[in-house]
């Protein structure tokens, strides 16, 4: 077959449709998004919960929320810049901080919704597989589903601790233990998983780096041991996190800071004040002529 020019005709642009504005700027994924807003016909207009999580260069974002024709209502969220709060002052985007954004988000929804005390999650944490089952007499477990966006579903990604760490703090999501660090492809070791949750795999590298290189440790470090972190303390800096968290999840109310208007221009003057500014102006440039 010869060569065949293809020609944007008239036809073509007449049919042309626009992508929505978030998918032009690859911001959202909607073939993914339909499938987790549209709710079943015979919940009528129950809200699907999701729990979406999203990773910036320095935070961690933790939110749940349900759909509407008119956006998506945010009902609670956590962020890993309040970490430092509950004593974890540093690595605020790794596998073990994102955990801790996600047990703080558990329990701060569950304690809005009053069932912070019915539903404590798993309280000794071995990394192994956890789920909430509803409670007889009480309201069932609050169930919402992952929502990563663009991020890949790679196995061992943070997505899936931060997800572990809802789960554990009592929320019901459906998952698997196929994506936590651990899964080889045959089997799922808990123990991996459990010491990524704790960092270990922080303070291993942290005593590789300085065995190896103290200047690059001394630089790659540096507000760990600012904070007088050391590999050792890791652990019990994470787990000391988790105590707090448990024990007040609240979020802290705002402080109103006053700020003073500046204003970069002269404000309206009335009639009669400008005409006694011209006045002003006229003796004082006549004053000035007579010296």
């Amino acid at each position: 077959m010869g060569f065949v020019k293809v020609v944007k005709n008239k036809a073509y642009f007449k049919r042309f449709q626009v992508k929505y504005r978030r998918r032009l700027e690859g911001r959202t994924d909607y073939y993914a998004r339909k499938r987790l807003i549209i709710q079943e016909k015979n919940k009528y207009n129950t809200p699907k919960y999701r729990m979406i999580v999203r990773f910036t260069n320095k935070d961690i974002i933790c939110q749940i929320a349900y759909a509407r024709i008119e956006g998506d209502y945010i009902i609670c969220a956590a962020y890993a810049h309040e970490l430092p709060r509950y004593g974890v002052k540093v690595g605020l985007t790794n596998y073990a901080a994102a955990y801790c954004t996600g047990l703080l988000l558990a329990r701060r929804l569950l304690k809005q919704l009053k069932l912070d005390e019915i539903y404590q999650g798993q309280t000794k944490i071995d990394g192994d597989e956890f789920s909430n089952e509803d409670v007889d007499g009480q309201p069932g477990a609050f169930r919402c589903y992952l929502d990563v966006g663009l991020f890949r579903t790679t196995t061992g990604a943070r997505v899936f601790g931060a997800m572990k760490g809802a789960v554990d703090g009592g929320l019901d999501i459906p998952h698997s233990n196929k994506r936590f660090p651990g899964f080889d492809g045959s089997e799922f070791k808990a123990d991996v998983h459990k010491d990524h949750i704790f960092g270990k795999h922080v303070s291993d590298y942290m005593k590789q780096l300085e065995e190896e290189d103290d200047d690059a440790y001394k630089r790659q470090f540096s507000q760990f041991i600012k904070n007088g972190i050391k590999p050792d303390t890791v652990e019990t800096m994470y787990k000391k996190g988790h105590a707090a968290i448990r024990s007040n999840p609240e979020a802290k109310a705002k402080v109103s800071k006053e700020v003073p208007k500046k204003r970069w221009n002269r404000s309206k003057m009335a009639s009669l004040q400008r005409k006694d500014r011209v006045k002003q102006k006229k003796a004082a440039f006549l004053k000035k002529i007579q010296e």
